[in-house]
């Protein structure tokens, strides 16, 4: 059995759930759904960031603790992941004691390694990202580049990290292999080395809430640090030695693009400095925007997953958020594509492909599924040739974390299906076998049992994308969705039993109307 370790970034508790953060967490959920369905070990992490100046100042604001400030902000996070079906095996928060011991153990190997010393910094500091930009970084009048916020110049002294020492190492992995992906990710990430890489801070003097250092309480562990260290302390690091070296080094780590600096060179930096593995991948997802437009509370220009969960069902929010962009790329968001595609892709093209065939099972051979009869024909191959090679050209998608062309492959699967009924035109067949034809009988027969053999093949490969209607599409079908078997079994076509018994249900998308 395989293992597949797959993380979110931990999400800084600064503000709720919004979509960016639904955007990740839905494709590392489809990704873990997909290996536990291939039979692989998945442990699935996501969780809170919950430390730093940041939250010091909103819970001033609020009058409350940084700790109650959390608490609620967490309680959200964890309501839209159940909203949204995530299946994650843990979620982490920085505040936990089990965390904060990790993170200590890992801090006194970190300054035990010989790469830590004691230094001035001097720089400019942008609060929200909790970061020092290089002035070249900054956009127009010492402007961060991510937030268009003013940038505050800051000294202080503190600790440093040798990054620069870890120069050569860092080009070899993310220049010689698939550490880094897509590849405009890897290309932006080569031109940082290209500059060469600066030293930096692992501690602050200014902020109090957060891990203290080891041998000097008067300074707290950087906030990036401490949370980059989730992804180890979440599975023992520090506490269960065994479950760390089952699932570590993590395959995956996903998020957005913007912290890919934090992840594909400090995060392998440090590792390598107290002598871990790095982790398989890094990808690197691009930025969702709405009508043209940047994502932003301030303006009002926002995508809120519960509302969308709530009108369109999360199976949908799942599906549409996954299939309209590719993957890698920024893409942008609106409402009006999203009810298009929905109609289209699940409501017409899914839904009405599963009614109209289990109805004509129903109707024709009184609820049981025929078995096969007749030869093969070329309209048959047309469908079937594709369902057979569904299997492998899915793997291929997930190994490359390419969920769009997932997608893509099984939408092209349901169209073929839909193309084939119109080919095969059962209803006539129908009449035909009424009047005694029995090669009418027999190729009526062999349609049906095809529809029903690919629907079932969809019915499983659609399932970690729509957790609660590919179940229920297979319930349909007459089976069993945690039946037994494999998924080389479950997705070899033929494997359908003839003479299942249908169970036709309710319509599996409603058609919706603005």
């Amino acid at each position: 059995m395989a293992k597949f370790y797959i993380t979110t970034p931990i999400y800084y508790v600064n503000d709720v759930p919004h979509m960016g953060h639904a955007y990740t967490t839905i494709a590392a959920d489809v990704l873990a759904r997909y290996h536990r369905l291939m039979g692989d070990d998945v442990f699935f992490l996501t969780g809170t960031d919950e430390h730093g100046q940041n939250i010091e100042r909103v819970a001033a604001e609020k009058k409350i603790t940084p700790k109650e400030y959390c608490d609620t902000v967490v309680a959200q996070f964890r309501d839209a992941w159940r909203t949204l079906d995530i299946s994650n095996d843990y979620f982490v928060r920085t505040t936990d004691e089990r965390h904060i011991q990790a993170v200590s153990k890992f801090a006194a190997a970190l300054l035990a390694s010989g790469d830590v010393y004691r230094g001035q910094y001097k720089g400019w500091y942008c609060p929200r990202c909790e970061a020092f930009f290089q002035p070249e970084e900054l956009l127009p009048e010492h402007l961060c580049p991510i937030h268009k916020r003013d940038c505050e110049w800051t000294e202080e002294e503190n600790y440093f990290f040798a990054l620069s020492r870890y120069q050569d190492r860092l080009a070899h992995l993310v220049g010689e292999t698939d550490f880094v992906l897509p590849e405009t990710r890897r290309n932006e990430l080569l031109g940082v080395l290209r500059q060469g890489l600066q030293d930096f801070s692992i501690s602050r003097e200014r902020v109090h809430w957060g891990v203290p250092l080891p041998g000097d309480p008067k300074q707290v562990l950087y906030v990036w640090v401490d949370a980059l260290l989730n992804y180890i302390t979440a599975i023992g690091y520090g506490d269960d030695e065994r479950t760390f070296y089952r699932y570590w080094p993590a395959d995956v780590h996903l998020m957005a693009k913007e912290i890919i600096r934090f992840h594909c060179l400090y995060w392998p930096a440090m590792l390598m400095a107290v002598g871990l593995p790095v982790p398989k991948r890094v990808f690197a997802h691009g930025w969702l925007t709405k009508d043209g437009q940047k994502l932003s509370k301030t303006t009002g220009n926002v995508i809120d997953p519960f509302d969308l969960a709530r009108r369109f069902g999360s199976d949908a929010v799942r599906y549409y958020f996954l299939r309209e962009g590719a993957f890698g790329a920024d893409w942008d968001y609106t409402e009006s594509a999203f009810a298009r595609r929905y109609n289209a892709d699940l409501a017409n093209d899914l839904g009405n492909l599963l009614n109209r065939t289990v109805q004509m099972v129903v109707r024709y051979f009184d609820g049981a599924v025929p078995a096969p009869l007749d030869e093969t024909t070329q309209a048959d191959g047309q469908l079937l040739k594709p369902a057979e090679a569904l299997r492998s050209s899915l793997e291929r998608s997930l190994e490359a974390d390419a969920l769009q062309e997932v997608l893509i492959q099984l939408g092209s699967l349901v169209v073929e299906a839909n193309k084939y009924v119109q080919v095969t035109a059962p209803w006539e067949l129908a009449k035909a076998r009424k009047n005694g034809d029995e090669g009418a009988a027999r190729r009526l027969a062999t349609v049906l049992y095809n529809l029903m053999d690919v629907l079932r093949l969809l019915g499983y490969a659609f399932s970690p994308v729509i957790p609660r209607k590919g179940p229920e599409l297979l319930a349909q079908l007459g089976i069993e969705p945690s039946g037994p078997g494999s998924w080389n079994d479950q997705m070899r076509l033929g494997s359908y039993l003839p003479g299942t018994v249908v169970q036709p249900g309710g319509v599996l998308f409603p058609k919706y109307e603005a």
